[in-house]
């Protein structure tokens, strides 16, 4: 009978040490989470999504270690609403970050728009959690709202308890040596409207004068006041360009202004170390948000000529090295068992951003379009990697419709929390799917935006294994036969340059990733039924969604010298507070 004891004891023991590694998740209650995010990096760029020419192989390591996810889907096909329904798991236009106009993000850190201060990020649910809380790199969600330190739609406001960074984005003004990037048709929107407000302010003021016209003098000069804003907007567009957006803050503070562009790299990889380091003896959320890959492809001399793809392929290259470091971090720490390590970029490469012959953008692999188009794959499939050693199996592949927004309730739930439950949170939590309890993903349907226009919508039909798609509305590629509007710079969401289509576009994407071949009751029996279900989802997503201030309008993107971040006596902002130190 001891002997019998023995065994089954012996056994019992054995069997909990075979356990698989899925079943530790219970042993840690709040695991770090280490968030990497690239910028404008095609999915095509990356060695573990098919690119055997642009040498990644930290990337590739961590899918290798995790799990990788074949169809993950940005929001947006742009900057600034992509990040906004990255950081708040709901569509851009729930909370007026996505466009009404051709002006589609964030045009100045003296703007008034921004990530609305009553959205709450999955930075502020974890600090509320007990986490320590970074961001790290760009932000593109606004500063200021009324005045130029209240700080509204900074990302202290927003749960990081520590930022430093560029609190817009890179563009190539930021290198007096590279050619303007500010949008040429936004400069010449800005005077022609400056152009007719004066038009209409001298017309009013003639009229008063006169006598045609009644109108106060408190109208007129708010009317005066306002073609002034647009003259000095307009004016600033024009060399004060580098002072006004291309600067680094830590925290509240301005450091650079404008930001020395040879040291960026460096200081942004030694501040994610840093707090890795500052915070290992407590839970942590690292928001490391690259400036790599987006123009002007800031890049150290150690990389430069290294790839076989020029300085885009550089820059990549740069990137994955800096990834690895991070990783090394967070090993030499011995953090690694309890650090949940996500990448992904915020939208596809893209495909207009050349220089002559040099193609300065990413490629999207075989997937049609890329940034800036709200349909078609390539804006919007981007890479999705996920590890987490000893809870998520490696070496994994899933080929299920997740989106950006999906990292919302994930991180909120393995950290304890729980997502606002007084507005629609369109993630959904992809723990089942990573390890492996869950067949297939949440979602149903996905719907597909460029700007509020909707361009697309995706149903995973799950009994069939179907993944249909019906477009819309797709932009008109020049030149013809060409992949990208290579006559914009980038495609828009409405007007001459999109063709409406009625019936749709439609694809299975399960047998036709690349949307090349087009549908039709002709040679799809299920044609019919597909659409009208489509349709019906359509009108119930359409009743979920309410009015809402919109953040992105031509008055809140316009330049406002009161909310312009200085670090000197305004107009004289300019210093280099690193040097100093």
């Amino acid at each position: 009978l001891l002997c019998f004891r023995t065994s089954l004891v012996t056994a019992l023991i054995f069997s909990l040490l075979l356990q698989p590694p899925v079943a530790q998740l219970s042993i840690i209650t709040q695991p770090n989470f280490v968030l990497l995010m690239a910028d404008d990096l095609g999915i095509g760029d990356v060695g573990c999504y098919g690119n055997d020419t642009i040498r990644t192989p930290n990337i590739d390591r961590l899918a290798k270690e995790g799990v990788k996810l074949t169809q993950h889907i940005a929001a947006a096909p742009l900057c600034t609403p992509s990040r906004a329904a990255f950081l708040t798991g709901r569509y851009p236009l729930r909370s007026g970050m996505d466009a009404i106009n051709n002006d589609r993000v964030i045009l100045w850190n003296g703007g008034s728009g921004g990530l609305p201060p009553n959205e709450t990020t999955f930075a502020k649910i974890l600090q509320q959690q007990g986490y320590s809380t970074g961001l790290i790199g760009k932000w593109h969600q606004g500063v200021n709202c009324e005045s130029r330190n209240d700080h509204c739609h900074h990302p202290l406001n927003h749960g990081f308890d520590y930022f430093y960074g560029m609190p817009f984005t890179l563009i190539s003004d930021c290198q007096t040596a590279e050619e303007p990037e500010m949008d040429r048709a936004f400069r010449k929107k800005l005077w022609l409207y400056t152009q007719m407000i004066g038009l209409a302010t001298l017309t009013v003021a003639l009229g008063r004068l006169t006598g045609l016209i009644s109108v106060s003098w408190k109208a007129l000069t708010c009317l005066v006041g306002f073609n002034l804003l647009f003259f000095v907007s307009w004016f600033s567009s024009y060399g004060f360009i580098r002072y006004w957006n291309c600067i680094m803050m830590r925290n509240h503070e301005v450091t650079e202004q404008p930001m020395v562009t040879e040291r960026t790299t460096s200081f942004i990889l030694r501040e994610s170390i840093s707090f890795v380091e500052r915070n290992k003896h407590q839970p942590f959320l690292l928001f490391l948000s690259f400036l790599h890959s987006h123009t002007p492809l800031l890049t150290t001399e150690k990389f430069l000529g290294k790839s076989s793809h020029g300085l885009y392929g550089d820059n990549v290259e740069e990137m994955d090295w800096m990834v690895g470091q991070v990783l090394d971090a967070i090993d030499k720490e011995g953090l690694k068992n309890t650090t949940l390590v996500y990448f992904t970029s915020d939208h596809g490469g893209w495909l207009e951003r050349q220089e002559g012959k040099r193609q300065l953008g990413g490629w999207n692999g075989m997937y049609r379009g890329g940034k800036a188009m709200g349909g078609w794959e390539g804006g919007i499939r981007v890479p999705g990697i996920f590890r987490w050693p000893g809870v998520l199996p490696a070496g994994t592949v899933i080929d299920e419709p997740t989106s950006l927004m999906d990292i919302y309730p994930t991180v909120v739930h393995l950290a304890g929390g729980v997502v606002p439950q007084d507005r629609v949170i369109d993630g959904r939590d992809l723990m089942p799917l990573l390890q492996g309890t869950a067949e297939h993903s949440e979602h149903d349907f996905l719907f597909h935006y460029c700007g509020i226009h909707l361009h697309a919508v995706r149903w995973h039909q799950k009994d069939s294994g179907a993944i249909w798609k019906a477009h819309y509305v797709t932009p008109n590629f020049r030149p013809l036969g060409a992949g990208a509007c290579y006559d914009r710079g980038h495609c828009p969401c409405f007007g001459e340059g999109v063709t409406h289509h009625d019936p749709p576009l439609l694809f299975d994407l399960s047998r036709d990733p690349s949307e090349a071949q087009p549908l039709s009751a002709d040679t799809e029996p299920l044609f019919d039924a597909v659409i009208r279900r489509i349709g019906r989802a359509i009108e119930e997503h359409r009743r979920t969604l309410s009015p809402v201030p919109q953040q992105l309008s031509l008055y809140n993107i316009i330049w406002k010298p009161w909310l312009q971040p200085c670090c000197g006596t305004f107009p004289f902002c300019w210093c280099d507070k690193e040097s100093d130190n």
